[in-house]
């Protein structure tokens, strides 16, 4: 532990870097005085935590970053954990946003979507969905009962005909017919009641319109409101209210559960209980609730995320103080009030005890799923790794060589840090080991982060010709080295798949449909995916740069640009003159010189 002093520290809001030895950031934290909270670290406690003794016996320098309000050390704090994910942090393993329902209220004719994402578009968000399947289901039953569109703003526009969707009668197919906008926004309205938990006030309005229709003879409408009523109450039967009002809400308890503090949450829309999650924090105490949970509420109410204006708490955030500059934040980012509060009424303290009982069982989930600890144990590797890369080289009959490599931290893919090499001196050789020994130098030269786990998707061959080119590079000791072969049945992702280490013969004795070999296997995958895509990527480029990039006065982005226009050099052909230089950029004469040298299209066979 190092020699602490508080008069080396300011009285002022700032972020602190706990760092080992080497630099790397060990933890991030925030505080509204500097000088109180990195006092409290030091000072003799039985109430610390073991996470936190085992952390402070590692710190060999503090550094500071001062910010001049609390609110800013906020945004800091958050920003820091997300960037270097330091490993006695709390930093979100399942970080994926949940499903919302997306309906753009500022089309002529709105359709409802799925997404992830939450834009200030003027659009209405509904949800969320943990569950993909389940979010699936009750876009199919919106569809089932209100015949809203279903294309893509790119098809509405260009479609010539009305699409199957019209024709079973879940569609009324204003790309081509003529549809009263009036009546569509009315239907968009309905939808809105329906999916905001207004169920009730929309059967009496479809109720009191059918027996109007009724009475005035106009019968298919009768009967196809009749049909829209029966949907809408068997759907109801289903659902169980939680609240009596119609306010959506979270509710988040944490408790002390099996080696660390777990965390369960409710999410409560418009009275309703849609889904629950849990996470599972190890090595924290019962003293640590407060910094959790002020930790971790910016972290998972991101931008983009759906907040809800009033989110339920069993303890009070970090320090006491924050909460106002947290709700505030999250504020901004709803763009709309939020408020953090302890439960209010009987039903609210209900929903929190549920929520507690919830977290209680985290840790169990936490411990089946340790997959960092199970690959520790089963590679013999020095530490859990928390950091995996996994590369895979892909190539089209020997050419346009690629390796795509994957990142996964902490279990949950980092997409941003994926990367694709173009490997020259390996084109046209078909040889793979020679392609992934010309890669791991191009790693190296790449330099940190260093991964705690390499993959290889290969056998003993491939991995040896890695851990040979790295060892030839002088950054062996950097790398923790594995492979992953298919069965014998060569198929992707069957149980049989094999791991290798270097040094051994034998395959890891990693048990079938384990978590580990799983994780292993949904790595390897991925790796496969991106370097394919890639690949193709660069085939198709090649493509267009023999056929197109021939034509004078036809650069790259224009290629793209037709390339993205007409889909194919055929389409190119049968367009003419005429259409290709409606494309941007692609005048009269441009479009005559593309049409010489792509040639006439290929006469239609007459019929015999």
């Amino acid at each position: 532990m190092i020699a602490f002093s508080a008069q080396d520290y300011p009285e002022a809001p700032g972020v602190y870097l706990m760092k080992d030895g080497s630099g790397r950031i060990l933890y991030v934290g925030k505080a509204k005085s500097l000088r109180k909270r990195l006092a409290s670290y030091f000072r003799a406690s039985s109430d610390h935590a073991p996470k936190t003794i085992a952390l402070l016996g590692k710190v060999d320098h503090i550094d500071l970053l001062l910010v001049s309000t609390e609110k800013e050390a906020l945004l800091l704090e958050d920003s820091l954990i997300k960037k270097h994910r330091p490993r006695y942090n709390i930093v979100l393993r399942d970080d994926k946003r949940s499903l919302l329902f997306k309906l753009d209220k500022r089309s002529e004719y709105p359709r409802l979507t799925m997404t992830r994402q939450v834009l200030r578009d003027g659009s209405a968000y509904f949800g969320p969905f943990s569950s993909a399947s389940a979010a699936r289901a009750t876009l199919k039953l919106v569809g089932e009962i209100f015949p809203l569109r279903r294309c893509s703003d790119r098809s509405f526009k260009n479609r010539v005909r009305p699409c199957l969707y019209h024709q079973i009668g879940q569609c009324l197919g204003p790309c081509c017919l003529p549809v009263d906008p009036a009546r569509y926004h009315e239907m968009v309205a309905q939808v809105e009641q329906f999916l905001s938990g207004r169920s009730g006030s929309l059967v009496r309005d479809l109720k009191a319109r059918m027996l109007k229709a009724s009475a005035e003879l106009r019968y298919e409408e009768a009967a196809l409101l009749r049909d829209q009523i029966a949907a809408i109450e068997k759907t109801l039967e289903g659902q169980a209210s939680v609240l009596r009002d119609a306010l959506d809400r979270d509710v988040l308890a944490v408790v002390t559960a099996g080696d660390g503090l777990g965390l369960g949450m409710l999410f409560v829309r418009a009275g309703q209980l849609l889904e629950q999650k849990t996470y599972h924090w190890r090595g924290l105490g019962k003293a640590d609730i407060p910094e959790a949970l002020g930790s971790f509420l910016p972290q998972f109410y991101s931008q983009g995320r759906y907040i809800p204006g009033r989110i339920v708490l069993s303890h009070d955030i970090s320090d006491g103080e924050l909460s106002g500059e947290l709700a505030e934040l999250l504020a901004e980012r709803r763009d709309g009030p939020v408020r953090l509060a302890k439960p209010r009424g009987e039903d609210e303290r209900r929903l929190l005890d549920m929520a507690a009982n919830l977290a209680l069982t985290a840790h169990r989930a936490d411990s089946s799923q340790d997959v960092p600890g199970q690959l520790e144990r089963a590679l013999n590797l020095p530490r859990a790794p928390r950091r995996i890369e996994c590369v895979d080289i892909s190539h089209l009959a020997g050419g346009s060589v690629r390796a795509g490599v994957v990142v996964f931290e902490d279990c949950v893919a980092v997409k941003p840090d994926y990367r694709v090499y173009a490997l020259p001196g390996a084109e046209g050789t078909g040889d793979d080991y020679a392609a992934l020994a010309q890669w791991a130098l191009r790693r190296v030269e790449s330099g940190p982060p260093w991964p705690d786990l390499l993959l290889v998707d290969g056998g003993r061959g491939q991995l040896a010709a890695v851990v040979r080119a790295l060892a030839e590079a002088g950054a062996g000791e950097e790398f923790e080295c594995a492979s992953i072969a298919k069965g014998p049945s060569r198929r992707a992702g069957e149980l049989e798949d094999r791991v290798f280490r270097p040094g051994r013969r034998n395959p890891v004795a990693l048990k079938a449909g384990s978590p580990a070999l799983l994780f292993l296997q949904r790595v390897r995958d991925a790796a496969h995916r991106f370097v394919i895509s890639k690949t193709r990527q660069a085939g198709r480029k090649k493509r267009l740069d023999s056929a197109l990039l021939e034509v004078p006065g036809l650069g790259a982005a224009l290629a793209r640009r037709l390339w993205d226009a007409f889909g194919s050099l055929d389409a190119m052909r049968e367009a003419g003159p005429e259409r290709l230089a409606q494309v941007r950029g692609v005048g009269p004469a441009l479009a005559a010189r593309i049409v010489l040298a792509l040639g006439s299209p290929a006469p239609a066979a007459e019929d015999g």
